[in-house]
Formats: structure tokens, sequence, C-alpha cells
């Protein structure tokens, strides 16, 4: 009989950390609701002599990224403020653990490198929301992977 996954090892999914370093100032970024990154690849299609279909190649990789903040920091519109007044765009970082003590994968972290952001809220309210959150996309540049899940028994 396979292998089945014990429960236990479904990552929880508010068991994280996220960290952003802006200018060597590295800032704990407990106000995240939640985020997401993804790498797409770039392919690109290659005809192949003696097949009907083509193949695909890939060819480079783009990173982007969204995440939602509760409305409480003036940090990302700080650096909004800056490429208003100067033009100078800003990048950071941002760093991204999860971990849940009772999963027996471990840790996984992941950092985001050269990240910058495409816009964002400059000021709201709404009188008839518990609380004010914001979204921001971001692309990055690169990324590393310090930390990775161990690999699950049975797999």
């Amino acid at each position: 009989m396979a292998g089945i996954m014990n429960v236990k090892d479904a990552v929880s999914a508010s068991l994280a950390e996220c960290y952003v370093t802006i200018d060597d100032r590295r800032y704990n970024f407990m106000q995240a609701i939640n985020m997401e990154a993804k790498m797409e690849k770039t392919k690109k299609t290659v005809p192949i002599l003696g097949k009907t279909g083509k193949g695909n190649r890939s060819s480079g990789w783009t990173g982007t990224g969204k995440a939602t903040f509760h409305y409480n920091s003036s940090i990302f519109r700080e650096i909004l403020y800056k490429f208003k007044e100067s033009g100078e765009d800003m990048y950071f970082d941002i760093q991204v653990t999860n971990d849940d003590p009772t999963s027996s994968v471990g840790r996984q972290t992941i950092i985001l490198k050269d990240c910058n952001i495409n816009g964002g809220v400059l000021t709201k309210f709404d009188a008839e929301k518990d609380y004010l959150d914001e979204e921001y996309e971001f692309t990055f540049e690169d990324w590393e992977m310090p930390e990775k899940f161990s690999q699950l028994s049975g797999m």
C-alpha cells in the first residue's frame, strides 16, 4: 500500500514570518495578512523537423507577487512618495519563512531579491468595515532558498 500523508504535515497557513529589508533596514512585517510570489517561465515554441507538433523550450523567467497587509504602516507609501518626488525607484528584499512546529517537514525560507512595488493605496477609509487592509502587487528580479522543507516520510 502506498504511503499516506499524515494530517499534521499540512503546513499551517498562518504560521509564517515575513521580513522586508529596505536600504539595509530590516522590518518585521507582522501586519501581513497574506502573500504569494510566483516564478513564471518564459517559453519559446520550437519547430521540430519530423514532428507534427512543436516543442517548448524555456528561455527565461519573470517573478511577480502580491500581498495584503493591514493598513497600519506608511513604509510602502514612503517608497511611492520618494519615487514621485525624485524619480528614484526603490528596490527591497522580502524574506518569508514557513515554520509549523507540528509538521515533520520543518522550515522553508524564500528570499525574494530586488522587489519593486507596482503602485499602491495612498489613503482610504470604509465606515462599514471592521479594519482596513491594502493590497500591493510587485515584481522581483531574483530569489534564494536558504532553507527547504524536508521530504515527507513515504515519498
